[in-house]
C-alpha cells in the first residue's frame, strides 16, 4: 500500500472530524445564543452589563454581543457543510481572541484550558490541513 495515500486518508479523516466537531461546537452555541437566550439579552447580559466598568465604549459592546451569536451560527452551519472551511475557522480563531481578551480583563489569570483552548487546538488542524483533501468537504461545495 502506497504510504502517501495511507497518510492522504489519515489527514482526510482528522480535518473532518475537527471540523465537524468545530462545526457542532459553535453552531450549538450560536443557536442557544440566538434562538433560546436571544442576541439582545446575551449582549446586555455578557457584555454591556459585564463590562460597564472596563475601558470599552457602550456601542462597540452592544455590537459585539449582538453580532456573536450570529457570526457563532453561521460559522459553525458552514463549518459542518465544508466548503469555506479554512477562512471560517480563521474567523473564528478572531472570534476567540476577541472573547478571551474580554475574559482575560475581567480576571487577568483567565484559565484558557476549557472550552478556549479547545476550540482552538480544532481551528489549527482546519487551517493547517489542506481542504483538498477534506474529501466529504468536497463533495459540499
Amino acid at each position: 500500500m502506497d504510504n502517501r495515500l495511507l497518510q492522504a486518508r489519515d489527514l482526510s479523516w482528522i480535518r473532518f472530524f475537527a471540523r465537524t466537531l468545530l462545526g457542532i461546537l459553535f453552531a450549538m452555541a450560536g443557536w442557544w445564543k440566538v434562538f433560546e437566550l436571544g442576541a439582545g439579552n446575551h449582549a446586555r447580559q455578557y457584555f454591556v452589563s459585564a463590562f460597564a466598568d472596563h475601558w470599552i465604549p457602550e456601542w462597540l459592546l452592544w455590537s459585539l454581543g449582538v453580532v456573536i451569536p450570529y457570526w457563532e451560527l453561521a460559522a459553525g452551519i458552514v463549518l459542518l457543510l465544508g466548503p469555506y472551511s479554512r477562512l471560517v475557522a480563521i474567523s473564528l480563531g478572531f472570534l476567540l481572541l476577541i472573547t478571551t481578551y474580554g475574559h482575560a480583563l475581567q480576571q487577568p489569570l483567565f484559565d484558557i484550558d476549557g472550552h478556549t483552548f479547545t476550540r482552538l487546538l480544532l481551528i489549527f488542524i482546519v487551517i493547517l490541513i489542506p481542504a483538498n483533501v477534506d474529501l466529504l468537504a468536497r463533495r459540499a461545495r
